[in-house]
């Protein structure tokens, strides 16, 4: 019996020392994983397909062209060799795009303010992140919605700072207690910045803001040259309406962003069946043949300025018209999308992770995890909307935030993949447990080597036997994420120096407190 109560005491007090090692933070050579982690084992489309689409593009571009770009861009445009038809459509023919493809930007870097966070865009490394525009604020402790204010912005901002798997932080919501455009443009940014030292994506209301927006991100940055130096803010833009059109005013803001060396997203999102072909296929190729016109629009302009091939054609339920972000359509759409970013050589974004459900509850988990994984497995770059984001982009979740850090490490984890070599085979391991050892690989010297770098552990997701689970007094995950979600605010500090937050409020009104 003391033999026993022995063995007893020695297992618990290896398993205490254990929970220990995995509670303390490790190094981030020796994460399981980390952002820019490779993917690209996927494909959707056979290499004869992906050609397929981009001739299609091509000929799009070629034949039917797009309208109502502004004169600033009709002139960009034409100079490069586009033909501006006596219906006002620009057509690109294929040497035109041909000879944006040959100037754009490889190997781009997002910068965070905290270069810890920079984003190296190229090939299939794969990064997840927050976006959309979401006009409610989903409340899973009362099962209601409200709309979104500019303190909910700043905590979503003070949340993605403190989460390990969520590497970006573009704009989740429009701050609705914000009336004035310019005001609401100024809180985003100031709230994103003040909230998160990770690469920020924003949009501008109106081209006439840029100015006065980037006096204050300089005023953040440090002065303008400081802020050229390292831009930690990009420009999530709407350039197309679709189909394709360009938006006349997005694409003067684009303008304006170029010259004060604000990185951009050349973003198309149509809705297939509605604003784009019903069919995958065709959808993918109008999405990568805006993006193309988007493509030669900046090279003509500024050649190699860092651009973000942002083709993000989503789902649509054609028995109701609603969109369905949910969907394996939306997975495939956003899969084909990263092969056409790839066969470019070019870095891309999709949309990924968002759920057409109201609640975090069972509906979200299995879409946001289907098109994650699916997205990350196919190795799109920049994953948006991958985190909190409810309702087809209606609504985002504090709390939904919270929990698709541990939903995006499991996902991060199958983009990893399967080392196969001689010491993961294991031969080794299987001679001394099977022949003389112990019988099991329990506690093995290589088991506890591997058990942090090898093995991805949830945060809040529960793996305790039901045994475990009572006598825990049945913790529930809702209440830990909402637990946790009150921790990290109650911790949090604002990443801006008391000085400058002075000065800042001091020269706009800003609606959310620090």
């Amino acid at each position: 019996m003391t033999e026993i109560l022995d063995r007893k005491g020695r297992r618990g007090g290896g398993r205490a020392a254990r929970v220990a090692a995995r509670a303390a933070a490790l190094p981030d050579a020796l994460r399981p994983i980390r952002a820019g982690m490779e993917g690209g084992t996927l494909k959707v489309l056979s290499d004869a397909q992906v050609t397929q689409i981009h001739e299609a593009a091509l000929q799009a571009l070629e034949t039917i062209g797009l309208a109502d770009a502004p004169q600033s861009g009709i002139d960009l445009m034409v100079s490069v060799g586009a033909v501006l038809g006596e219906d006002g459509r620009l057509r690109f023919p294929r040497q035109v795009v041909e000879d944006a493809l040959g100037k754009a930007a490889r190997g781009i870097t997002l910068m965070g303010r905290d270069a810890a966070h920079d984003l190296h865009l190229s090939g299939t490394k794969v990064h997840y992140g927050t976006a959309g525009a979401a006009v409610h604020i989903v409340e899973p402790a009362s099962n209601t919605y409200r709309e979104c204010t500019a303190q909910d912005l700043y905590h979503a901002a003070q949340i993605t700072q403190s989460l390990d798997n969520v590497n970006f932080f573009q704009r989740p919501m429009v701050c609705r207690d914000v009336v004035d455009n310019l005001e609401m443009d100024l809180n985003s940014i100031y709230a994103s910045v003040s909230g998160t030292t990770k690469h920020i994506g924003m949009s501008f209301s109106d081209p006439s803001h840029v100015a006065p927006c980037m006096a204050l991100i300089h005023e953040l940055a440090g002065g303008e040259d400081a802020w050229r130096e390292r831009p930690f803010i990009s420009n999530s833009n709407c350039f197309v309406v679709p189909p394709m059109k360009f938006a006349t005013e997005s694409c003067e803001t684009m303008e304006h962003c170029i010259r004060a060396g604000m990185p951009v997203l050349l973003l198309s999102a149509a809705m297939a069946g509605a604003t784009a072909p019903s069919t995958i296929a065709g959808a993918v190729t109008q999405a990568t043949a805006e993006c193309l016109a988007g493509l030669v629009y900046v090279n003509a302009l500024t050649p190699g300025f860092p651009a973000i091939f942002g083709t993000w054609p989503f789902g649509l339920d054609l028995r109701t018209g609603a969109m369905c972000l949910g969907s394996g359509e939306q997975a495939l759409l956003s899969s084909a999308c990263a092969q056409m970013h790839q066969f470019y050589g070019l870095p891309g974004g999709a949309a990924g992770g968002a759920s057409d459900s109201k609640m975090p509850d069972m509906q979200a988990g299995w879409e946001q995890m289907c098109s994650n994984v699916m997205a990350g497995l196919s190795g799109l770059n920049m994953v948006y909307e991958a985190a909190g984001m409810h309702a087809s982009l209606l609504g985002f979740c504090l709390e939904s935030l919270i929990l698709s850090d541990d939903l995006i490490g499991q996902a991060m984890r199958c983009v990893r993949g399967i080392e196969v070599n001689e010491d993961t085979l294991a031969l080794d391991q299987m001679a001394e447990v099977c022949l003389g050892g112990t019988g099991h690989y329990l506690g093995t010297d290589k088991t506890l080597a591997l058990m942090q770098s090898d093995f991805v552990y949830p945060t809040l997701g529960n793996r305790m036997s039901p045994k475990e689970w009572e006598e825990n007094q049945k913790p529930d995950l809702m209440a830990s994420a909402i637990a946790r979600k009150e921790k990290i605010l109650a911790e949090a500090r604002p990443h801006i120096s008391p000085e400058v937050d002075q000065a800042v409020r001091a020269k706009y009104a800003m609606y959310f407190s620090s």
